[in-house]
């Protein structure tokens, strides 16, 4: 039947082969694939969806083992019938994902090749799948696996469903199964989740806000998603949100499901529920299960749909005493001295935020994230966008004994080289009014050749005239603004920021840093990424990131453990004598109110342009703590939200980081650490060497600048484009709105302290970017690194 090598023909003839025995084997080929296909066609069954995967719990745990919460096992999910459907729902997600949905076959066969072309090529499948295959995917949901035979079942069961399933039944099944985040699967729980509405009543805006969370709440949720990915920030995700809902609405006029004239009306994002949670994650347990559960998302070991599927085991680092001992002073604070009925102009909108970070591990022991999680939706030890003032100054005073000043005489580039390593001894300028020069003694200007003055707090000149000269340890204990600024221009913002980003700050959360301001804290970490970086001088320099989960198990077994990472970012005779000018903050100076029976603290006080923050960050050996203290509107509702000045607030003339947050910290730290061992911190080595100690005073040895000597001239405010998510700061003074006559001279409000110093800084004008991040790791993210939250964490 097969002649072949061909008997009759001779030479190369021989081996070519017959039209007949070519036409024979195509046909059979092809006859072999229709026949396998219909094998195929056959076997497969049309999936119930209602059946898809049972949802399990993910259980998280205490860092002693014990339970702290179950969630996922009652999936967030309720199917109605289609009549309960909007027409604008359905025409919705046909406009924008499958217009031919009533005349296909149910599958797109070039979504299909460039599926497994990506496949083969070891990428993503990738979407471009019809609602047909989307519904089937959505209840094929046990296996979701990236593979070509599942890929291929996929496509005979879309085939076999888009033969034999009526497509009205279809496009029900599939928004009745789709996940549209938050926890929501099907159109009812969303529709309830962003809206506190049926589905029936949902109209065509709404409509089409729900089809674009289909491409991914994570990106689209207007409350934004920073824990797990920096660039979800709510300002991002809601512009990402109102473009892909107009689109859908231009393609439902385009295609002649909406009337020009309805909608004409939907011309802004529709406004949006807060996120809930379920009543067992109130309190503080809905912000820690969040930082957790971002942690996992963004480590990668399982996505956010995975994880609302169920199954997990997540150990988590959360100390259930100290957690419940921080939330405890905060509202003890708040409870004794707010009262937004009696003082509503000043008392309404406190809020407050805290992080508590193991030195020697890393780990996040504790959080205050806000007032309850079910409430108060934003987790305030992640990122806030609150400044952070004068908390920053340990960074600028570790960078000059690391890297150390430059020499004046030098060029920029040898300069650079050849410096000396400050000593906490070195004397600097204290006067108030002081202008600001360059490390080589120019007077420092910005771009449009305006000066910088820096004023302290109540324009009070500190040190003893005639030159005002103060060593830095002295001017850390009274947070001299002065002093600060210029030793930060000494030894180089740039070295300034590294030194802050070596001891665990999120680059991204820093701002301003090409200005004097820098110094003096207009960034806005997180109150994670606080605890955590003081954390690295409280270990003598060895720096570790923060996080929230040791160990992430499913039925199959351990599929992460965390593993603790140092890098030695300082040296211990830094770190070390960083502490050491940090004690004296506490035991005689701007944080006296955090001192603790018996241990030794080390410390630092901040309190931003405005009054608009206010800080106190500490440690002991055995724990870092960042309390954090503003107001902000918490309504979504109010457009250009801003921070509000807390002049007055708890009857208070201005909140200062040594009043209130410094009451919280010493209140929770006696009750976290009772039981424990008191440690003492390590005796410092000497450091460096001390400079201007010779007259005549200057801020750092400069040629005579007496043709500069002008008035008094106006001070630039630091412009910044914020990455964070949250809300960002409003400022007394706007960019480069130099001198902020009659009380502001250099664009800022230096908050004060009880003890007569100046700390603060200016306040840089901001608003959130577009683009991310974080940690923290947002940032936090912030918080970030490791399995964290934050902030991202």
């Amino acid at each position: 039947m097969i002649d072949y090598p061909r008997g009759d023909r001779d030479g190369w003839r021989r081996w070519m082969p017959s039209w007949k025995l070519v036409s024979g084997l195509c046909i059979g080929f092809f006859g072999s694939l229709v026949a396998a296909a219909g094998i195929a066609y056959a076997m497969v069954g049309i999936p119930d969806v209602a059946k898809i995967a049972e949802a399990q719990n993910n259980v998280y745990y205490w860092a002693d083992g014990t339970q702290m919460a179950a969630t996922g096992g009652d999936r967030n999910r309720q199917s109605v019938d289609l009549s309960q459907i909007p027409k604008e729902m359905r025409n919705a997600i046909i406009s924008q994902e499958n217009k031919t949905f009533y005349s296909d076959s149910g599958i797109d066969p070039k979504g299909i090749a460039r599926a497994v072309f990506n496949m083969a090529k070891g990428g993503d499948t990738q979407g471009g799948s019809t609602i047909t295959q989307q519904y089937v995917k959505n209840a094929m949901l046990n296996d979701q696996s990236q593979t070509i035979s599942r890929k291929v079942k996929e496509i005979f069961v879309s085939i076999k469903v888009g033969t034999e399933v009526p497509k009205d039944e279809i496009l029900e099944g599939y928004l009745n199964s789709a996940y549209y985040g938050r926890g929501a699967y099907g159109i009812q729980a969303a529709a309830r989740a962003y809206f506190n509405v049926d589905a029936v009543d949902l109209n065509a805006g709404q409509c089409a806000f729900l089809s674009a969370m289909l491409k991914g709440a994570t990106y689209y949720d207007p409350a934004g998603a920073t824990s797990i990915d920096p660039a979800a920030t709510q300002q991002a995700n809601s512009k990402r949100a109102n473009a892909q809902m107009q689109d859908t609405l231009d393609k439902m006029v385009e295609y002649g499901h909406l009337s020009r004239e309805d909608r004409a009306r939907f011309t802004e994002l529709p406004k949006v529920e807060n996120p809930q949670s379920n009543s067992q994650l109130g309190g503080q347990t809905g912000y820690l299960v969040r930082l957790a559960k971002a942690s996992v998302v963004r480590s990668g070991v399982a996505t956010e749909q995975k994880l609302e599927k169920g199954g997990y085991s997540i150990y988590t680092t959360f100390d259930k005493k100290k957690v419940k001992d921080l939330e405890t002073a905060v509202q003890k604070v708040y409870k004794k001295n707010i009262d937004p009925e009696k003082r509503p102009e000043t008392d309404t909108h406190v809020q407050f935020g805290g992080a508590s970070v193991n030195p020697e591990t890393g780990a996040i022991e504790a959080i205050y994230g806000g007032e309850d999680a079910t409430k108060h939706f934003t987790n305030n030890a992640d990122v806030t966008g609150a400044q952070v003032g004068s908390t920053f100054k340990p960074y600028v005073l570790a960078a000059a004994m690391k890297w150390g000043v430059r020499d004046p005489e030098l060029g920029e580039t040898q300069a650079q080289d050849e410096r000396t390593v400050v000593s906490p001894k070195s004397l600097y300028s204290g006067k108030n009014n002081l202008k600001i020069k360059n490390y080589d003694g120019s007077v420092w200007q910005n771009e449009k050749g305006e000066q910088w003055r820096q004023e302290n707090d109540g324009k009070q000149d500190v040190g003893e005239a005639p030159d005002y000269k103060i060593d830095l340890r002295e001017a850390m204990r009274e947070s001299v603004n002065s002093a600060f600024v210029q030793l930060g221009m000494d030894v180089g913002l740039d070295k300034v920021k590294e030194a802050a980003v070596d001891a665990g700050l999120l680059e991204d959360s820093l701002a301003g840093s090409s200005y004097p301001s820098f110094s003096l804290g207009v960034s806005d970490p997180s109150a994670i990424r606080m605890a955590g970086a003081y954390a690295t001088f409280a270990d003598s320099g060895n720096q570790r990131e923060p996080f929230s989960v040791t160990k992430v198990s499913n039925k199959g077994g351990t599929v992460y453990t965390h593993k603790v990472e140092t890098k030695q970012a300082f040296t211990a005779k830094v770190a070390d004598n960083v502490t050491d000018v940090l004690k004296t903050v506490v035991e005689d100076g701007t944080g006296s109110n955090a001192q603790l029976a018996g241990r030794e603290v080390a410390g630092k006080t901040g309190t931003t342009d405005g009054n608009q923050s206010a800080w106190f960050v500490g440690y002991t050996p055995q724990l870092s703590t960042a309390i954090s203290m503003f107001r902000y509107p918490d309504d979504e509702t109010i457009k250009n939200r801003s921070f509000l000045e807390m002049y007055g607030t708890g009857g208070e003339k201005k909140i200062h980081g040594a009043s209130f947050p410094s009451i919280i910290w010493q209140d929770y730290m006696e009750d976290a650490l009772k039981g424990t061992k008191a440690e003492k911190f390590p005796k410092p080595e000497p450091i460096g060497e001390v400079i201007n100690d010779t007259p005549p005073p200057s801020p750092t040895p400069s040629p005579s600048q007496t043709e500069e000597e002008t008035s008094p001239s106006p001070t630039p405010s630091p412009s910044k484009t914020e990455t964070s998510p949250s809300p960002s700061p409003s400022n007394t003074c706007g960019v480069f709105e130099f001198n902020c006559e009659d009380g502001d001279n250099s664009g800022n409000e230096n908050a004060g302290n009880e003890n007569g110093g100046s700390e603060g800084s200016p306040s840089p004008s901001t608003s959130p970017s577009e683009t991310g991040e974080e940690d923290d790791s947002r940032g936090n993210q912030n918080g970030g690194g490791g399995f964290i939250s934050g902030q991202n964490g």
